[in-house]
C-alpha cells in the first residue's frame, strides 16, 4: 500500500531534533526556568538579528505580537486600520482588541497580497485630510491611523509602494509577518534586499507549530528598530510592570515561555536549511506543473520576492473534488482561507457587501494549498503532481465532452 503523503509533516523534524529538545525541556526543569531569564533574551536577540531588526519582543502568540504594536504605537478608539480580507482572522481581531476598526482593500490576483493600486484608491477616493493634515475617513470621520500588509504564503507583499502611500498620508505600516520568517523583498527605493520584521514601524511574527519556525505549542515575536516601543510592548506584554509590582498601566499576560523561547533557538538554527529546502521544493514543483504541460498552476513569485514558501497554493476551478480526489489516493491538502473575511459572520455589522473585494472574492473558491515542507521528497512531489494532473486532466475531458 501506497504511503500517504501528509500535507504538513511535523514529526519529521521534532523527531530529528528530539535529543536537543527533550535536553532544552530538562534544563527548564532543574532549573525552575519557565518564566523570562536567559532562554528568552536570547531568543529575542537570536531573531532580532535573523530578521535584520534591532529588537524583538517575545509574546504568547502572532494574535499578542500584533495587538501589542498596535497599543503601543498609540492606535486605539476611533482608528481606522487598512488590511486585507484575504487572511486569518487574528490580522483583524488584533485591530479590533486595540480598539480599532478595521478596513479591508483588495488584493493582488497574481500574489494574493495587499494591492497596492487598491491601498492607493481607498485613500484618495474613500478619505480626506483635516485641517491637522491627519488622513480621515469620510464615512465615519475616523482617523486612519496605519496599514498592515499580509504577507502571505511565505510571500512579502510589494512594500515600496506600500510604504510610498503611508508616508504620504501619514500612516504607519505594520507587517503582519506571520507566514514570512525569513522571507526578503527587494526595495528598488533603497536598492537593497529587506528582510521580513525591518520594514515597517514594526512586524507582527507567529511560532504557532505548523509554521516555518514553529513552538511546541502557542508563541510570537514583535520585532522593530524603535527602542521607545519595544520597551512599552515589553511592559505590555507583562500586565503593565515596569518592575515587579510597579504598573504603569493595564496589560496583559503575554510573555513567552521560557521553554518554548529554548526550543525556538534550537529550531532557529535549522531554518536557513529548511528554508533552502522548501525553496528546492518549490522550484521542483514548477519544473513538474510546467513539463506536465500546467505551468498556469505554478504559485508566482515576483522578481523582487525571495519567498520561503510556508505554503504553496495553487488555483483550480473544481476545488472541492480536486480534494477528494487527492484525499482518495492519500494526499493531505489545506485551504488558506475558504471565506474573505469581510464576507464571515464575524463581521457582518461592518456591512461590506459581496463584491466590494472581486479578486478576494474570486480567489477564495478556488485556492488549495497542496504538501509542502522541507522533509518532503522527490517521489512524493512526483506523486502529488501527477495525481492533480490526472485529475484536471480528466476533468477538461469531461467538460470537452459534455459541451460537444
Amino acid at each position: 500500500m501506497t504511503a500517504p503523503i501528509p500535507f504538513l509533516d511535523l514529526l519529521t523534524p521534532h523527531i530529528e531534533l528530539k535529543e536537543h529538545l527533550l535536553k532544552a525541556v530538562e534544563e527548564a526543569i532543574c532549573k525552575g526556568a519557565f518564566i523570562g531569564g536567559p532562554a528568552v533574551s536570547g531568543f529575542e536577540a537570536e531573531f532580532a538579528r535573523y530578521t535584520e531588526s534591532e529588537h524583538c519582543v517575545g509574546v504568547g502568540s502572532g494574535t499578542d505580537a500584533l495587538r501589542f504594536a498596535f497599543i503601543a504605537a498609540g492606535i486605539g478608539a476611533g482608528d481606522v486600520v487598512i488590511t486585507v480580507s484575504n487572511t486569518f482572522i487574528a490580522t483583524t481581531e488584533a485591530i479590533s482588541q486595540a480598539g480599532a476598526r478595521p478596513v479591508f482593500v483588495d488584493i493582488d490576483q497574481a500574489t494574493y497580497t495587499m494591492d497596492p493600486a487598491a491601498l492607493a484608491e481607498y485613500v484618495e477616493t474613500r478619505c480626506l485630510r483635516d485641517a491637522s493634515g491627519c488622513l480621515i475617513e469620510r464615512a465615519r470621520g475616523l482617523r486612519v491611523a496605519a496599514v498592515v500588509p499580509v504577507h502571505l504564503y511565505g510571500q512579502m507583499a510589494d512594500m515600496d509602494p506600500i510604504l510610498e502611500i503611508a508616508q504620504r498620508y501619514g500612516l504607519a505600516v505594520f507587517e503582519d509577518a506571520c507566514q514570512a520568517h525569513g522571507a526578503k523583498y527587494y526595495s528598488r527605493a533603497q536598492e537593497r534586499w529587506l528582510a521580513a520584521g525591518s520594514v515597517g514601524l514594526a512586524a507582527a511574527f507567529s511560532f504557532y507549530p505548523g509554521k516555518n519556525l514553529g513552538a511546541c505549542g502557542e508563541a510570537g515575536a514583535i520585532t522593530t528598530n524603535d527602542a521607545e516601543l519595544a520597551k512599552r510592548m515589553r511592559i505590555l506584554r507583562d500586565h503593565g510592570q515596569s518592575e515587579k509590582y510597579y504598573h504603569d498601566v493595564e496589560g496583559w499576560n503575554g510573555r513567552l515561555d521560557a521553554l518554548q523561547a529554548a526550543i525556538l533557538s534550537i529550531k532557529l538554527k535549522r531554518l536557513p536549511a529548511w528554508t533552502e529546502q522548501r525553496r528546492n521544493a518549490a522550484a521542483r514543483y514548477r519544473e513538474l506543473f510546467t513539463d506536465a504541460g500546467f505551468p498556469h498552476l505554478v504559485p508566482y513569485e515576483c522578481d523582487s520576492s525571495n519567498a520561503v514558501y510556508h505554503l504553496y497554493v495553487i488555483r483550480v476551478q473544481d476545488r472541492e473534488k480536486l480534494i477528494q480526489h487527492l484525499a482518495s489516493e492519500g494526499i493531505g491538502t489545506g485551504i488558506h482561507y475558504p471565506i474573505p473575511l469581510h464576507l464571515q459572520k464575524a463581521y457582518r455589522d461592518m456591512n461590506v457587501p459581496a463584491g466590494s473585494l472581486p479578486v478576494s472574492e474570486r480567489v477564495a473558491p478556488e485556492i488549495v494549498s497542496l504538501p509542502m515542507f522541507p522533509q518532503i521528497t522527490a517521489e512524493q512531489q512526483e506523486r502529488v503532481v501527477c495525481t492533480v494532473v490526472q485529475f484536471l486532466r480528466a476533468t477538461t475531458r469531461t467538460l470537452a465532452m459534455a459541451t460537444a
